[in-house]
């Protein structure tokens, strides 16, 4: 039964993550985009906001609870 829910977990994952590589961040289970422009992106989520910063941020995949921004990263804020 354990590894039923460690596979269910994985498929199903519920929990806000963020994951930063090669100037991409793939954002996985957030609420909204409070903003979004080519400097700054404001992302919520269920326990705040992320503020991310930096210069020609494009949305490279956009799908209901995920999204990439590419670009050039300058700052990541959690509010």
């Amino acid at each position: 039964m354990r590894i039923i829910n460690s596979i269910r977990s994985y498929i199903l994952e519920e929990e806000f993550k963020l994951t930063f590589l090669n100037n991409r961040i793939n954002i996985v289970n957030y609420e909204s985009i409070g903003h979004f422009d080519n400097n700054r992106v404001l992302i919520n989520y269920n326990d705040g906001q992320v503020v991310i910063k930096g210069k020609s941020l494009v949305v490279s995949k956009l799908m209901n609870n995920e999204i990439l921004i590419e670009g050039k990263i300058i700052n990541i804020e959690f509010r």
